[in-house]
């Protein structure tokens, strides 16, 4: 899923045949007003079109008091450049409203004629610029490139803003940053106002078809601070990641529970739980073969309310975890040596052995509770014992949320707290893009460095591909007759 962003490109003008084809690096020849562009464009490097002339004016207009360049801000370099093509742009769309070009003795008695410009500053992504906007006389030409009214050019100007709030940037931060770097000056309220541009695109993410039938999906929540209530509290943010038939990994929504008048807070809960297992449901799921969670209490009630046929699988990392926590630092490493005998057992027969074995050894006798951390929970935590060690590493463990949920914490954890729940959806939303994006970059990257095949897309929705998937897909659908198609 990609992220529209900005209003207009800085090259789309309304431009006729007339004024020929307005794209750099096409031949100068085909801006002569009034005629048509060669039926193929000829590129010509920008250096050539402009010149040692042009250049050289351009560069040591941007030298700063200490002789360095000065490449952005008012008056730099590339602002000069951009002053430029959007004046030459406006000028374009002028002419192709008026239906004759400057100078040109068709324009007499047509009624409109050019009446002069006004002088305009707009912010862009290089820094203020000021514009001289041609105006017609009788007043109704309405400028695309710059809009009326407009005081920015949006082009990149909406990315980079996009870009650092998706890093975790508050917009305090970012009016700093463009201030101080760029010389752009934005209300709190544009910056608001580009960011909730994303907003949009997150609701209709979160209220998307997804497929009838994911094979695992796990379950999980991370902590954020919010504004609920006139108060700042501390509320869980429920995430669920599924794999699609294909071995692709999803982000399937980002939930928010209302905290209670009467609660200092909207923990974890599995009752919320069976709303977000309802709304994948309302969103054409019908069926989960396998759900892997961390745990909570009553999750497996509020799972089975929505798919009654769907097997838990306790996340065997949080076992572990709880298993070693009341034991002391200095006897750690002998008794997770022998837990792992547990989990590691060829069968589920073999695993329940161990577990005797363990709770009877002088460890079991010293550290009772790491014994029924397993027992407790021994029905959950023996499913993945049905399929062969490879798969069963994708399925014992929530590891795949786990490293989206450390990514997302760093960029939540900067932001101290979140105005509303909006605000959460908007800024996870744009980090598990961001996320994705970089994912997508390094496996072009090692596709290139190994020459591996490249007919696959590099860039998926919100997640990544699964090793390993198709070993996977053939024991699960053994495993479950029927269910996966």
């Amino acid at each position: 899923m990609s992220i529209t962003r900005g209003t207009a490109a800085l090259a789309s003008t309304r431009g006729s045949a007339q004024e020929g084809d307005h794209r750099l690096g096409v031949a100068a020849a085909s801006h002569h007003g009034g005629q048509n562009p060669p039926s193929e464009a000829v590129e010509v490097p920008l250096r050539e079109l402009l010149g040692d002339e042009v250049l050289d004016l351009l560069l040591a207009g941007s030298r700063d008091g200490k002789g360095g360049l000065r490449l952005t801000g008012e008056g730099s370099m590339l602002g000069q450049l951009v002053k430029a093509v959007l004046e030459r742009g406006l000028e374009a769309e002028l002419t192709a409203h008026l239906g004759y070009g400057k100078h040109d003795q068709s324009g007499n008695g047509s009624g409109n004629s050019r009446n002069g410009k006004i002088a305009k500053t707009v912010q862009t992504g290089v820094g203020p610029v000021r514009l001289a906007v041609p105006r017609d006389r009788a007043g109704t030409f309405e400028p695309v490139l710059v809009p009326k009214r407009a005081g920015r050019v949006s082009g990149g100007l909406d990315d980079m803003i996009i870009s650092l709030y998706a890093h975790g940037m508050s917009v305090r931060d970012i009016q700093h940053h463009l201030r101080q770097i760029y010389e752009v000056e934005l209300s709190h309220e544009a910056i608001s106002n580009i960011t909730d541009a994303a907003l949009e695109e997150a609701r209709a993410w979160q209220s998307r078809p997804l497929d009838p039938i994911y094979p695992v999906v796990f379950l999980d929540a991370i902590v954020v601070k919010v504004r609920d209530n006139h108060v700042v509290q501390a509320k869980s943010a429920y995430l669920a990641i599924g794999i699609d038939t294909d071995g692709d990994k999803h982000v399937l929504g980002i939930w928010l529970a209302k905290t209670p008048l009467d609660a200092a807070a909207a923990g974890e809960s599995a009752r919320f739980w069976a709303s977000v297992m309802t709304d994948l449901k309302n969103r054409g799921v019908r069926d989960i073969v396998i759900a892997c969670t961390d745990g909570l209490p009553g999750f497996e009630d509020a799972v089975h309310a929505a798919f009654p046929h769907t097997t838990l699988q306790r996340c065997v990392v949080h076992l572990i975890r709880n298993a070693l926590r009341p034991v002391a630092r200095r006897d750690r490493t002998a008794v997770a040596a022998e837990l792992k005998k547990i989990y590691t057992a060829p069968t589920a027969e073999a695993a329940f052995d161990a577990l005797a074995d363990f709770a009877a050894s002088p460890w079991g006798a010293k550290y009772p509770q790491a014994a029924k951390v397993f027992d407790n929970v021994w029905d959950t935590f023996i499913p993945f014992f049905a399929f062969s060690p490879a798969v069963r590493k994708l399925l014992y463990t929530t590891n795949s949320i786990e490293s989206l949920n450390y990514q997302l914490r760093k960029v939540t954890k900067a932001r101290g707290h979140f105005p509303g729940d909006d605000a959460v959806v908007k800024l996870l939303w744009l980090a598990i893009i961001n996320i994705e994006d970089k994912r997508a970059r390094q496996r072009l990257a090692n596709r290139a460095k190994e020459g591996k095949r490249n007919d696959q897309p590099a860039r998926l929705t919100e997640g990544q591909r699964t090793f390993g998937w198709r070993e996977a897909l053939n024991e699960l659908e053994i495993a479950y007759p029927g269910r996966i198609k």
